[in-house]
């Protein structure tokens, strides 16, 4: 098969031939038809996040077919469609898996990170912890739900009930949980990088009640703010644009330093609060939502050769909703 390959941070991905891996007991072999493009990728790729597997493949916005299964298979079958998200395995005994918190697990394994990912014609992934595909979207719209979906709607739960809710950084997960807040009544208040006017529209045309930069205070106090830019400075503009009792959410897995900011800011008991990975809960009950909204993921199409393009235009802010990588079927 073909496969997209990191070497070592900092350098392009090479394509290499590999060959089809095997199936464990629990695990599914899957016929990869799309992989999103996700920021978290390029922490791996820059070498933000630390050791990665050695010869990664990346990639864990997968969706594909089962084509082969383990002995200890019983959810999946052969033909089923199958999405693998980032968190690709717990230990299943530490104190945070026997709490309800497997996200904080102590032994994880993570899907495109210390087990290879679906930058290429086949995947195996632990069935335990895939999800099958609502029959509503495509391979190409289903695969940004994997991850910018599940890790923002984490993000969004872990907000609150707020009416008047602040997004900091318009992406692949904020153009998702845009629509999913739109749907449940809330007001979103959109913030982008200064000058980003096409991220700004872009936000309006998903039901945004303002947008605007993230220098600028909104016209209302927010009830809540989600901050998924990697960016540490957006915490005290959030904190600033928030009202008494307010909650702001770090929805990144890395994010640069946070700056020092005066304790007035914090007062009136705001609160920063950051999010770690996803449970499957968060899975199961993120593609109900997105079923129910509809929720319509904007994608641009990559073909897998081209997933260094599809990275480098993401880190330059280039791309309008998600990147996805399309498989050729018959690599």
């Amino acid at each position: 098969m073909k496969a997209m390959i990191l070497e070592s941070a900092g350098v392009p991905l090479q394509l290499v031939d590999c060959p089809v891996p095997e199936p464990g007991a629990n695990e599914v072999l899957l016929k990869v038809h799309a992989c999103g493009v996700c920021r978290t990728d390029l922490h791996i790729v820059d070498g933000e996040l630390k050791e990665p597997k050695p010869r990664l493949i990346p990639g864990h916005e997968i969706v594909g077919t089962v084509t082969a299964s383990g002995s200890e298979v019983a959810d999946f079958h052969i033909g089923d469609r199958v999405g693998v998200p980032w968190l690709g395995a717990t230990c299943g005994t530490c104190f945070y898996c026997n709490s309800g918190r497997e996200n904080l697990c102590d032994r994880p394994v993570f899907t495109g990170y210390t087990r290879d990912g679906g930058y290429a014609g086949y995947a195996v992934a632990d069935a335990r912890f895939c999800f099958p595909i609502p029959s509503g979207f495509s391979d190409f719209e289903a695969a940004p739900l994997l991850c910018a979906g599940l890790i923002g709607y984490r993000s969004y739960r872990l907000a609150g009930p707020a009416k008047t809710l602040g997004i900091y950084g318009f992406g692949g997960a904020a153009h998702i949980i845009t629509q999913i807040a739109v749907h449940e009544g809330r007001k979103v208040y959109a913030f982008t990088k200064p000058g980003d006017t096409a991220g700004q529209a872009f936000a309006k045309r998903l039901g945004a009640t303002w947008a605007g930069s993230s220098e600028q205070m909104p016209p209302v106090a927010l009830e809540a703010a989600i901050i998924f830019a990697p960016v540490g400075g957006l915490v005290p503009l959030a904190l600033q644009a928030t009202a008494k009792g307010g909650i702001v959410v770090c929805g990144g897995i890395h994010m640069s330093d946070i700056p020092s900011f005066p304790y007035r800011l914090l007062w009136e008991e705001r609160v920063i609060r950051s999010v770690a990975n996803l449970t499957r809960e968060d899975g199961k009950l993120l593609l109900e939502a997105a079923s129910r909204v509809p929720v319509k993921t904007s994608i641009e199409l990559f073909r897998l050769e081209q997933a260094n393009e599809a990275l480098d235009r993401l880190r330059s802010g280039k791309i309008e909703g998600a990147a996805v990588l399309a498989m050729d079927f018959d690599s």
